[in-house]
């Protein structure tokens, strides 16, 4: 079986202002997402950027077949959200937006008041796959390092702004993250050891960030690390992060001014482990259908290119 996550980029229904310009670009974003997800043929995918639910059922529609899927309810201010498209029937278990109760609100730009919830909710479903473990998933989609500015500007007035508002972007991705290890928390339930537990999404941060790490429980049992074949109890609590399983040449899902970043991830609980048969970015030996774009600090220019500006990451499970 094989788990993925993949950014669809602004998946809209054409017109409006973030969708795209006419049908004809519509139609060709479809057709660009269906070849890859068919070519991936994943069992559970987990989506960010779904602007519109209407243009996710038009998306199976083109994928064909029977698919099932399951949309947060909490959009950010674009209308965006994170969800599921899976091959097995799904149940959501949690939708969640909210910060922890002992997490303060955080300050998000220079007058507005502080945030106390994410951007875009964080969404888990259980699955019951033909074969294998009764599979628990969680999606989600941090705060951006793209930085808006007062006035829908991407270019900041001088570095201090910049400065200030890649601040603000931290505040908010680190409690993001915060909320999402609290949820993946509930979900393990100090259990990992027996539950099959997966934690994918656009981090929007690598591997090494300390947002990203704020989610992988108690160090020193990483993948690739002296302690990783050392059994202990931290185990049963822990998420491990698949990215040293990908390789090299392949570690990565999107390509920012020319500089590839691995800022998708797939962290699993100690169940799976032994079960991640591979894991890889794209399309199995490609990093995708098409070469990936690198975006720069105006996402807007994209408005009506097919396909996405990240590739797909996924884990194939041992049947």
């Amino acid at each position: 079986m094989l788990l993925g996550t993949w950014n669809l980029e602004n998946l809209y229904l054409p017109g409006g202002p973030f969708g795209p310009s006419d049908k004809a670009s519509f139609e060709a974003k479809l057709a660009a997402l269906a070849e890859t997800v068919t070519a991936l043929d994943p069992g559970l995918l987990g989506v960010q950027e779904v602007g519109d639910p209407q243009a996710l059922a038009d998306l199976t529609s083109v994928l064909g077949g029977t698919w099932h899927t399951a949309l947060s309810e909490h959009a950010d201010s674009r209308g965006i959200r994170v969800g599921f498209l899976s091959r097995h029937p799904l149940t959501v278990i949690a939708d969640t937006a909210a910060f922890p109760g002992q997490l303060l609100a955080v300050q998000s730009d220079d007058h507005a008041d502080p945030v106390a919830r994410m951007g875009r909710g964080a969404l888990a479903v259980r699955i019951e796959p033909d074969q294998g473990p009764e599979l628990v998933a969680a999606v989600c989609h941090l705060k951006s390092k793209l930085l808006s500015y007062p006035g829908g500007r991407f270019q900041p007035r001088d570095e201090g702004e910049r400065a200030r508002y890649g601040a603000y972007a931290l505040f908010r991705r680190a409690a993001e993250a915060t909320t999402l290890r609290a949820l993946a928390d509930t979900l393990l339930d100090g259990r990992g050891k027996e539950r099959a537990v997966v934690v994918l999404g656009d981090l929007n941060d690598e591997e090494g960030a300390a947002t990203t790490q704020l989610l992988q429980g108690p160090p020193g049992s990483e993948i690739g690390t002296p302690g990783f074949d050392r059994p202990d109890k931290g185990d049963a609590h822990r998420l491990w992060n698949v990215a040293p399983l990908i390789p090299q040449d392949r570690r990565f899902s999107r390509i920012h001014s020319g500089r590839p970043e691995l800022i998708d991830h797939i962290l699993v609980s100690h169940r799976l482990l032994d079960e991640v048969e591979s894991a890889g970015t794209g399309l199995s030996g490609t990093a995708t259908t098409q070469p990936l774009p690198s975006v720069d600090e105006s996402p807007a220019e994209r408005r009506d290119a097919a396909g996405s500006d990240h590739a797909p990451v996924w884990i194939r499970l041992r049947s």
